[in-house]
């Protein structure tokens, strides 16, 4: 079993000592996103856990407690979302500087293969245009040169969670655009190029095929290939049926709970209030067997 920590959530960043204390007891429960009354209990045992794929834009919580993992024979990888977006769009992210020195901290105590770079989801603004990315993925490529072996790309997708949220935005003149198809494929050349100049490879997030995308493959960030060619493990092959049909991610049980999170990302499909979320961490109890609440498992 692959274990997803979190799509939902930032998990690394806001719940570390949740996500050992889980660990620790060998479990966690998890309501049901769309019927809280079914929880599911789901095993973190290490000998039930293939691995564990963390989410996330700022890991420095969880890492203190890495050599725990090691001991307790847990694998794991990690999706590091780093951007350096204008504060618009991001405004609680960590800074740049803090990021990236993070990301190079975290690739030299495991690997530079359990560390994959996503600049994700990619936003057109007025303020964020198609030069401002291919300058600043260019910027991030050479910094993390060395640091990491793979970067996955994604073009945002407008979520209905996200509506009020980007309606605000408007109302200070930012608006998400579409750039002119030119000037789009030649941001995908110009990231396709920067990555190969640092040494990596560069995928593409559940995008369908299309002339501005050529030369950038399809990828999965949770990968069966990846976890064979790291970790030599067989995990299933089989595509995640609940994720979208351009997703290429093998089937795992995410662990995570919508509205957590607090980073407060304007395109954020994980949230749909901040207050919501603010609330639910002020709430939130380390000892829960749930993120949020104390669900125990649903008995009919």
């Amino acid at each position: 079993m692959i274990i997803s920590a979190s799509r939902r959530t930032d998990i690394p960043a806001f719940y570390a000592k949740w996500f050992m204390n889980r660990l620790r007891e060998g479990y966690c429960t998890v309501p049901n996103p769309f019927n809280p009354k079914q929880v599911s209990r789901i095993s973190l045992k290490p000998e039930n856990v293939d691995v564990i794929v963390f989410w996330t834009r700022y890991p420095q919580p969880l890492m203190p407690f890495l050599d725990e993992l090691d001991e307790r024979g847990y694998r794991y990888y990690f999706l590091y979302t780093l951007m350096n977006n204008p504060r618009a769009l991001d405004p609680k992210s960590p800074s740049h500087k803090r990021s990236l020195n993070t990301f190079r901290v975290l690739s030299n105590r495991i690997g530079r293969d359990k560390v994959i770079w996503r600049y994700d989801p990619i936003v057109f603004t007025r303020i964020s245009d198609w030069n401002f990315h291919r300058e600043t993925y260019q910027h991030i490529a050479e910094e993390l040169k060395g640091h990491t072996s793979r970067c996955i790309i994604s073009i945002v997708d407008i979520y209905r969670k996200a509506a009020k949220r980007l309606k605000l935005l408007e109302g200070k003149g930012i608006r998400i655009l579409a750039p002119p198809e030119e000037k789009f494929a030649e941001l995908m050349k110009s990231m396709s190029d920067s990555a190969a100049i640092n040494g990596m490879e560069i995928q593409r997030c559940a995008e369908a095929p299309g002339p501005a995308l050529y030369g950038i493959p399809p990828g999965k960030c949770i990968d069966d290939g990846l976890i064979h060619r790291v970790f030599g493990l067989e995990v299933t092959h089989r595509k995640d049926p609940s994720q979208r049909a351009a997703c290429g991610c093998v089937v795992s049980r995410d662990i995570g709970i919508y509205d957590t999170c607090l980073f407060g990302c304007i395109y954020c499909y994980a949230t749909t209030s901040l207050d919501r979320a603010r609330e639910r961490h002020r709430n939130h109890d380390p000892a829960s067997p749930s993120l949020t609440g104390h669900y125990q498992e649903f008995k009919p």
